[in-house]
């Protein structure tokens, strides 16, 4: 089992910077990929960005240039630097880890935290 807990959201206005951090604890081997996903109202939840144990990234062509995930391997965390933030940012945002245990691989999700860009 892999608990994942988020931090960093709140409210910030148009061309603010917010940091999203989650941590990982539980009973695993490994973490492979660990990311961020999104969810803002009437929508369907969508994957911002993710990046894997050898540094390989990707990212919701939204954001693009303006977000930059990273990891902490030996900490098992994972960060959301967001910049340049636009209303269109607004949402819940999901921290999402595919975890390898001795009962084989899971996806595991935190519980989220609220990002609203507003003036």
């Amino acid at each position: 089992q892999v608990q994942l807990v988020e931090s960093g959201g709140g409210l910030v206005q148009p061309g603010g910077s917010l940091r999203l951090s989650c941590a990982a604890s539980g009973s695993f081997f490994s973490i492979n990929p660990m990311g961020w996903y999104r969810q803002a109202p009437g929508k369907q939840r969508e994957s911002v960005a993710t990046m894997t144990t050898g540094s390989s990234t990707n990212y919701a062509d939204s954001v693009k240039g303006r977000f930059t995930i990273s990891r902490d391997n030996a900490k098992n965390m994972v960060y959301l630097q967001m910049n340049s933030l636009k209303p269109e940012d607004t949402a819940v945002y999901y921290c999402n880890a595919l975890a390898r245990s001795s009962s084989g691989w899971h996806q595991y999700w935190g519980q989220g935290t609220q990002v609203t860009v507003s003036s």
